[in-house]
């Protein structure tokens, strides 16, 4: 079974951790370090939190700025509609910003910017 592991840059190691697991998301200790914080989404998929100046030691690259251009969007699904007001709400409690929801019927999401300025969305999908 593959698992997927998104690494991302951040200014403050300490308060990204704390935003994600403020969302619900659990701290991995065995895959952090002083420098790096893994945070679960979910059994297969975790989000690998760097220190900005480390994440570049290992990419060998400049980091992108977020609020200049986007460099990814991250998208995790929710079981319920309100699961994703919820999520999104607690995200913007907890510092983040909301850009936007969409309906589609199909599909429901609300997208907002972390701590860092990271594109994320919650979306829940309706059952056909």
């Amino acid at each position: 079974m593959r698992s997927t592991f998104i690494g991302l840059p951040t200014r403050d190691l300490a308060r990204a951790t704390q935003f994600f697991t403020g969302l619900g998301f659990a701290r991995n200790p065995r895959a952090s370090g002083e420098r790096m914080a893994c945070v679960v989404i979910d059994e297969r998929t975790s989000v690998m939190l760097y220190e900005a100046e480390y994440f570049t030691e290992f990419t060998r690259s400049a980091i992108a700025d977020p609020t200049v251009a986007s460099e990814v969007s991250i998208g995790v699904t929710a079981e319920t509609r309100a699961e994703v007001d919820e999520l999104t709400e607690r995200a913007v409690a907890a510092g983040g910003q909301d850009v936007g929801q969409q309906d589609l019927g199909y599909m429901y999401m609300r997208a907002f910017r972390d701590l860092d300025g990271h594109r994320w969305a919650f979306m829940h999908f309706a059952q056909a």
